[in-house]
């Protein structure tokens, strides 16, 4: 190999380099990763001062940005992130880019459900980011716990990289049993694992979350919320099939809201190693009230959705109403996209046109800033990663 060869290798050595450091990609993240980060850093590990994630959380004070390192291994515990400073957590690994390498494993084991029956959902989560025990509180029925408005926001720019987090208390659904519990507060995961069978993911109030490059695994309503979601290029892998993939709830306010969840340029599964036959049988969604409104675009779906895509709630309770409830599709594509029994169920689920979608066509477009109408909420989001 001569000179010019190795200077045209290193050349582009640096501008993969570059390129990952724009999409939040670090190539190698391990125990020296500190020394590279510009915020004070913390290693989390068997070995570490702090030998649990929420031990270095806690020992942060309220404002300053921090990042905390966690190196591989198995984590027993549920950590609960209430500051309002900068926060990111990265998991070690090699494979920085793929979610599926992961070293990194957050498990908790619980459920709110009859064999272990428990005041509200929130109690449940592996990870919760909220400012306050008010924020998390998911409720009950379909408008949930009453969060005043008054309540302050918490963290405003909450960051995971290549972190799985596993509620594990059963193999089927047992209740809800989180993975996920965000409320007021701004947050975004790349390349991370949620895995659960019912409620894996719970967006609050006032709460935005972004997912890019990540694998959601559930099999019972495990999207929902009041919130707003944007999940990106991701994988959401089916477990099973009971009531919907997404079961979002809305809420009414004095100015339009863009509230919901958006599946983008992702993919519909069958869980890797599932042996039940749910061909035909998942539901891409139902409304938990009459404001629910959840889009998929641009994804791709396989046999496992059914021919007609959502549901109403129930036979007898369908809260859907029209110009109101919003259970849509745009361009999706793969043996579970059947159009033909799609537009044979749109008193349910709609199927957009390109001038239907765009008013959601863009994360910039359905972050809003809290407690008002105005868009374009996204500095949180890692630039390049939108």
């Amino acid at each position: 190999m001569n000179i010019k060869q190795v200077g045209v290798i290193a050349f582009a050595a640096l501008t993969v380099a570059a390129a990952n450091a724009v999409h939040g990609f670090a190539a190698v993240v391990d125990a020296n990763y500190c020394r590279t980060v510009s915020t004070p850093c913390v290693l989390v590990g068997p070995t570490q001062t702090f030998k649990t994630i929420q031990s270095a959380v806690n020992s942060l004070d309220e404002t300053t940005a921090y990042t905390i390192v966690v190196l591989s291994g198995v984590y027993n515990e549920q950590v609960n992130v209430t500051r309002k400073g900068p926060l990111t957590l990265r998991g070690q690994t090699a494979k920085s880019e793929d979610a599926n390498s992961n070293t990194v494993n957050v498990t908790w084991a619980s459920a709110n459900g009859s064999g272990n029956k428990l005041s509200d959902n929130a109690f449940t989560a592996v990870l919760t980011v909220a400012p306050n025990l008010n924020a998390s509180l998911t409720g009950s029925g379909p408008t949930g716990w009453p969060v005043l408005s008054s309540n302050p926001f918490g963290n405003v720019n909450f960051r995971v990289y290549n972190i799985n987090f596993l509620n594990t208390y059963s193999t089927k659904s047992s209740g809800p049993s989180l993975a996920l519990s965000i409320g007021y507060a701004n947050a975004s995961f790349y390349r991370t694992g949620w895995y659960s069978y019912q409620d894996t993911i719970y967006v609050g109030k006032q709460a935005n979350a972004y997912f890019k490059d990540s694998i959601i695994a559930g099999e019972t309503d495990f999207l929902y919320g009041f919130g707003t979601a944007w999940i990106e290029n991701s994988t959401l892998s089916l477990r099973g099939c009971g009531g919907g993939i997404t079961a979002w709830k809305g809420t009414n306010t004095t100015f339009a809201n863009a509230y919901g969840v958006y599946i983008s340029n992702s993919k519909l599964l069958k869980a890797p190693g599932l042996t039940t036959n749910i061909a035909g049988k998942c539901a891409l969604g139902r409304p938990w009230n009459s404001g629910h409104r959840s889009i998929y675009s641009n994804t791709y779906m396989d046999a496992s959705i059914q021919p007609g895509g959502y549901i109403p709630w129930s036979k007898s309770d369908t809260r859907i109403v029209d110009g109101v409830t919003l259970l849509a599709e745009y361009q999706s594509s793969g043996p579970g996209f059947n159009l033909t029994a799609r537009q044979a169920n749109s008193k349910v689920g709609k199927v957009l046109t390109a001038a239907q979608f765009a008013p959601y066509d863009g994360v910039e477009k359905v972050f809003k800033f809290p407690f008002s109408g105005t868009a374009g909420n996204t500095a949180w989001i890692t630039a390049g990663d939108q």
